[in-house]
């Protein structure tokens, strides 16, 4: 299965890329490919996930402060936010629709 973002979780996806990045380049490498684990765990079995705020589920990084928010859909998973896990909580709900 494949993965598709939210453009509002792509710009998440770049900012945090750029912001750790900018802490280090090496450290930037190592967020890109932690989030990029994690898209390739939820497509290879999203439903091992538990259900966050039904319908969409969460899976979260063991390294960074972070977890991308998604939901299963036909042929592809839907990956709604990737969330810093100590700001705003639930602002992506509105992206469900």
């Amino acid at each position: 299965m494949k993965h598709l973002l939210h453009p509002e979780a792509d710009e998440e996806f770049a900012g945090a890329v750029g912001y750790y990045s900018a802490i280090s380049p090496e450290l930037g490498v190592r967020f890109y490919r932690e989030m990029e684990r994690l898209f390739l765990e939820v497509c290879a079995d999203p439903e091992r996930f538990r259900k966050f705020d039904p319908p969409a589920r969460r899976h979260l990084s063991r390294d960074f402060p972070y977890a991308i928010i998604f939901m299963e859909k036909p042929g592809h998973v839907w990956i709604v936010a990737v969330m810093h896990m100590k700001r705003r909580p639930g602002y992506w709900r509105g992206r469900l629709a």
